[in-house]
């Protein structure tokens, strides 16, 4: 079996990996696609992000799909044959966090592709993968795995969306068009906004972001002053999605937002300066989100009914044999949006 390893910054290697039968409530699957996802580009390009670091050779991927192709004692919710969606996030349930109904911020979290933890938590890209059967989420039938693969961050974007509120007849803005951006589009348009202002530096994944359901778009570097119009009034947005991680865009959010308006801060960057006096005299609402729990299985039944089409997304399907290619697409904003992996 072959797996995409990271070893260092742009170290990137395609090697043997075993997987093993699965043992008492395992499943092993053989993997049908893994999108790329901005956490392993960070891992590829600069080893890490913020203080987590590789120190060990790891796996990446944590956006995968595929077919369960043996089961181990005790599984009864899948079968062989059965296409699933691998979700990667695999709270304990006993510490205190999760006994207090919190599983995302489980402390013992165990999360595909991840080097926060010793040693790491080995990802996804593999050829075959044993793991948890709590992991494998069966799809329902007309669901390819090439659309599966879009669950984990589409789950993202879901859980986002709760910590907005309401989205019904809102006006919302997103900042920053990857691929979390444009999925907040789509969640805000499935959600009943009345309209969707969707912003980057470039221009080219706007044009993603329309098709995605923003009503219009601006490219900031070309427009610097776009959003001045929209601040006007004490503000134009009931609600405003942050993706880019960026503090720029943080301030200019919180000036967008009309009075007791709500910021989510989706995008994850370094320190930013926030201004207090735009939030205080709003009244406006600041909030963080972070990862999934129950929204992975609804990110499936979302994609299975076809409310929401994530293929405008898919820019290449790239060999896991040609995973540098694929990592190199990937980090160029205007030419890929988002890339897969095939096994």
């Amino acid at each position: 079996m072959t797996a995409v390893v990271i070893h260092a910054a742009h170290d990137l290697r395609v090697e043997p990996h075993a997987a093993p039968d699965p043992g008492p409530g395992e499943v092993r699957i053989r993997i049908g696609r893994g999108g790329i996802c901005g956490s392993d580009l960070h891992y590829y390009h600069a080893g890490g992000f913020g203080t987590v670091r590789v120190k060990q050779p790891m796996v990446l991927g944590h956006e995968v799909a595929g077919t369960v192709e043996a089961i181990g004692p005790g599984v009864t919710h899948v079968a062989p044959g059965d296409e699933v969606a691998v979700n990667p996030s695999l709270p304990c349930g006993t510490c205190a966090q999760c006994q207090a109904g919190r599983p995302i911020h489980c402390t013992e979290m165990r999360f595909l592709g991840s080097a926060m933890r010793m040693p790491h938590v080995q990802g996804a890209f593999r050829s075959a993968f044993t793991c948890e059967a709590a992991r494998a989420v069966k799809l329902p039938l007309g669901l390819s795995v090439e659309r599966a693969a879009f669950a984990e961050p589409l789950s993202v974007c879901l859980h986002a969306a709760s910590q907005a509120g309401p989205l019904l007849g809102a006006r919302v803005l997103v900042t920053g068009a990857g691929p979390i951006g444009v999925l907040c589009v789509a969640v805000a348009r499935l959600a009943g906004a009345r309209e969707i202002v969707a912003t980057d530096l470039v221009p080219e994944p706007l044009a993603i972001a329309r098709a995605m359901g923003a009503d219009r778009t601006h490219a900031l570097q070309a427009e610097p002053d776009a959003l001045a119009a929209y601040a006007a009034g004490k503000g134009h947005f009931d609600v405003a999605f942050e993706a880019s991680g960026a503090g720029a865009a943080l301030v200019g959010a919180l000036a967008a937002i009309r009075p007791g308006g709500t910021v989510v801060q989706v995008g994850v960057g370094g320190e930013a300066s926030v201004p207090l006096s735009a939030l205080v005299a709003r009244e406006a609402r600041l909030v963080g989100t972070f990862r999934f729990h129950a929204e992975f299985a609804h990110a499936v039944e979302v994609l299975a009914a076809g409310r929401l089409d994530p293929t405008p997304m898919l820019t290449a399907v790239v060999p896991a044999a040609e995973a540098v290619r694929a990592f190199d697409l990937a980090s160029d904003r205007r030419r890929a949006m988002k890339v897969q992996l095939a096994f």
